[in-house]
């Protein structure tokens, strides 16, 4: 990645609900492409080849009444342990990150982009960090985050310690993150930061 030609790679580190995709979708304002993961990861999950090897692992009471996966109850399944965690991510994780190399390529070559952003939700626990060149932090204070995700996710307390609890600590992601931004006072404070972040990344190649 060390050329100038090639488009920086930013991965957003972040605790649940600390408004990591808000921070993404300000980066593709200032010509960024992003790449979701969970986008990605919806549509494998539609996929009849990983359907099955989810049901076989999880059984039937993960689908909907029209045979779909639910993907409340498919998260509520794997959470309930390390193991069922780790065999939903032996079966999701590599489509999706053959899925996510194939973009970055493609992204590469288009030269309308400035950068390539890693909206990806577990990136620093699958090793995905170094791949990036830049990491960014959203800093978020946790009271704020259950909030947002008890409205936007309609997750409770309960649900969001669990899931908390099987991501790195939040001092650990913010230790290796080239930047930081400050996600507790409002969307203008937020954008200043990014504009700024984003500047000297770019400016720093």
């Amino acid at each position: 990645m060390g050329e100038s030609a090639k488009k920086p790679v930013i991965g957003i580190l972040g605790g649940i609900g600390s408004g990591k995709s808000t921070v993404a979708n300000e980066f593709a304002k200032l010509g960024a492409k992003v790449i979701d993961a969970d986008k990605i990861a919806h549509k494998i999950l539609d996929e009849k080849n990983t359907k099955e090897k989810i049901v076989s692992v999880f059984g039937k009471e993960i689908l909907d009444s029209s045979g779909q996966i639910d993907r409340k109850k498919l998260a509520k399944a794997a959470f309930a342990s390390g193991e069922k965690i780790a065999k939903l991510d032996n079966i999701i994780h590599p489509p999706v990150l053959t899925k996510i190399e194939q973009l970055i390529e493609k992204y590469q070559k288009q030269p309308k982009i400035t950068a390539i952003v890693l909206d990806v939700p577990l990136l620093m626990e699958i090793g995905w960090h170094k791949r990036c060149d830049k990491l960014v932090f959203v800093d978020c204070k946790q009271a704020l985050r259950l909030n947002r995700i008890k409205t936007s996710r309609k997750l409770d307390k309960k649900q969001f310690e669990i899931r908390e609890k099987f991501q790195i600590s939040l001092d650990n992601k913010a230790a290796i993150a080239d930047n930081t931004v400050d996600n507790n006072a409002g969307l203008s404070a937020l954008v200043r930061q990014i504009t700024d972040v984003f500047s000297r990344i770019m400016n720093n190649r």
